[in-house]
């Protein structure tokens, strides 16, 4: 395991739960690690239980990708060190509560997070792997992607942004030998869930998944080739039938008279 690398994985909100699973499922897998996190102390107590279990080479990067200055330091490590062959884009800011009784200004810095920050480390690695021909990005979504209605819908809206992104992704990145994935976890079990200000005890045990297996899971559905993975659902017939009705859509989205239901005439061409 030490001297076979597949490269190095880029880990953002690698500090605890999701991300520091990936951390560990990489380097067991081969990969050398840059772990980002708001945490120091977090971030050195993972690398140093990572790469003491694995022989891989750990490197930390504290930085708070709300904060321009430390997201444009990433932004410059993903640009300018070739060993990186893939970003995990885990880092992101959560909310429960509905519209009527969030701040805006939480709402905001969610979306820097979970919008902006996601979109330019993409932006910053993706000619990167696109000139070698090789590389992996996997964007952390959630099942609130593609039903907003459940908690806060600017939550929702902010990974439906990051799955319509990933859908770009793989129509524009595909035939360059990039992989894409996003990954639509629904509730699991980590420090994320009360940072957002709810409450696991609040849920059913049998909605909450254990961080481990929506880690393992999401690698499964990497290896498998899915751009998009739902941990827990059960037929994938399911999602089939869901993404055909989009397919299906798309040719009458865009047409030069209205649909005969409005009743409204078309003019004269």
């Amino acid at each position: 395991m030490t001297n076979f690398t597949r490269g190095t994985a880029l880990i953002t909100g690698a500090s605890s739960g999701i991300g520091a699973l990936y951390a560990d499922r990489l380097a067991r897998r081969g990969y050398d690690l840059i772990l980002v996190a708001r945490s120091q102390d977090s971030l050195t107590r993972v690398g140093k239980e990572i790469a003491q279990a694995t022989g891989r080479n750990v490197k930390t990067v504290r930085a708070d990708l709300g904060q321009r200055d430390d997201l444009m330091k990433i932004e410059g490590i993903l640009r300018s060190d070739p060993s990186i062959t893939m970003l995990v884009n885990n880092a992101g800011v959560g909310a429960v509560e509905p519209l009527l009784t969030s701040d805006v200004e939480a709402m905001e810095r969610m979306m820097q997070v979970n919008v902006i920050a996601l979109t330019r480390l993409v932006y910053a690695v993706a000619p990167s792997f696109v000139a070698r021909e090789h590389g992996t990005i996997v964007n952390m979504a959630s099942a609130l992607g593609i039903a907003p209605e459940i908690l806060n819908g600017v939550y929702g809206a902010t990974k439906a942004f990051v799955i319509a992104l990933t859908f770009s992704l793989q129509k524009e990145l595909a035939e360059k030998n990039i992989r894409i994935q996003a990954v639509l976890p629904g509730a699991v079990e980590t420090p994320f869930w009360e940072a957002s200000g709810g409450s696991l005890d609040r849920l059913p045990d049998q909605i909450v998944m254990k961080a481990e297996d929506a880690v393992d899971a999401a690698l499964a559905g990497l290896d498998m080739g899915e751009l998009i993975t739902l941990p827990s659902v059960p037929d994938i017939g399911d999602w089939n039938a869901y993404e055909a009705a989009r397919q299906k859509l798309m040719p009458n989205l865009s047409r030069n008279v209205p649909a005969a239901r409005y009743g409204v005439p078309a003019l004269a061409s």
